[in-house]
């Protein structure tokens, strides 16, 4: 029988499900359940909704200490071990580094080095302080911001699976925006759902593709919100360790188990570019990743896991 295929615009992306099985009525039933619990999270975890959690958390944690369900403290924690693993390459307080740069609202802007520097004061997870006796956050100065844009929708993705799993579906595939997709068994025939990773703009190089069987994929890029000036493009990624938009890649992926942890690494294997690929592949066994260089160096890739032409 033909695919049921849902879709949820949520988290400032579109959510889309393709579920197999037998009973449409069943499937339809698990994907419904599935957008209830993404609104839910959006619920909580949006930066721009005034009453969620992280809202409540950028609002006063600077002044007292801001409790937490359970769930959000553990993502928080989750998020401070990523950082520490990528040595800050992902980080959830780089949100002062994006307004300073007018990434916030619009396409950007190129700010003086005395607002970087004062934008990076105020980033870092040092200053975020988790109290795991009352599930509270705490920050240690003013004008500190929890962003989870990096991290959450992976989380939504994730707590779908589960769902979709504990509804009985064994074939599906989800994904938030595209950037980040999970397949659930495989469908008819195959051994995996078949994706693409489709390459930069402009690019001469064709799709990569990968297979996933109960594995996420995250890709992360740089193009999207930029603004040329001094002769430069800068693009709506910055490196929490520097202050500074994106330079040395411009395409990252990566397949795990976890979209949580792709949705976060795939950001931190971009940030940290050709150099930093080692540093991934040896975070988690069985990770596949790929990573692409700038245009002014032929785009050159590096991959574990992920065939590419012109890899290394």
């Amino acid at each position: 029988m033909p695919p049921v295929i849902l879709a949820l615009n949520a988290m400032a992306t579109r959510f889309e499900l393709v579920l197999r099985g037998e009973n449409a009525t069943r499937l339809r039933a698990a994907g419904e359940a599935v957008f209830k619990e993404v609104e839910r999270l959006e619920s909580r975890l949006s930066l721009y909704r005034p009453t969620s959690e992280i809202a409540r958390i950028n609002a006063l944690a600077a002044r007292e200490p801001v409790r937490v369900s359970l769930s959000v403290f553990n993502l928080l924690h989750h998020a401070r071990q990523l950082q520490n693993e990528t040595g800050g390459a992902f980080d959830i307080t780089v949100a002062p580094l994006v307004r300073c740069w007018g990434f916030m609202h619009a396409k950007g802007r190129l700010p003086e080095p005395a607002e970087i520097e004062e934008a990076r004061a105020r980033s870092g997870m040092r200053h975020v302080i988790l109290d795991e006796k009352d599930s509270s956050v705490r920050f240690d100065r003013e004008g500190v911001m929890i962003d989870l844009g990096a991290i959450g929708k992976g989380y939504a993705i994730d707590r779908a699976a589960e769902i979709l799993r504990e509804a009985g579906v064994t074939t599906a595939l989800l994904h938030g925006g595209t950037s980040t997709v999970y397949g659930i068994g495989a469908p008819p025939g195959s051994d995996g759902w078949k994706i693409a990773i489709a390459p930069p703009p402009g690019q001469p190089s064709g799709n990569i593709a990968v297979t996933l069987r109960d594995n996420a994929l995250s890709v992360s890029a740089v193009w999207g919100k930029s603004f040329d000036a001094d002769g430069k493009k800068f693009g709506h990624v910055i490196d929490p360790r520097t202050g500074w938009p994106v330079n040395n890649a411009v395409q990252a992926a990566v397949v795990l188990p976890s979209a949580t942890e792709t949705d976060a690494l795939s950001t931190a294997l971009l940030v940290m570019g050709l150099e930093g690929h080692e540093v991934i592949n040896r975070l988690r066994p069985g990770i596949r990743t790929l990573v692409m260089g700038p245009a002014e160096k032929g785009y050159p890739v590096r991959t574990q896991g992920i065939a590419a032409s012109g890899s290394s």
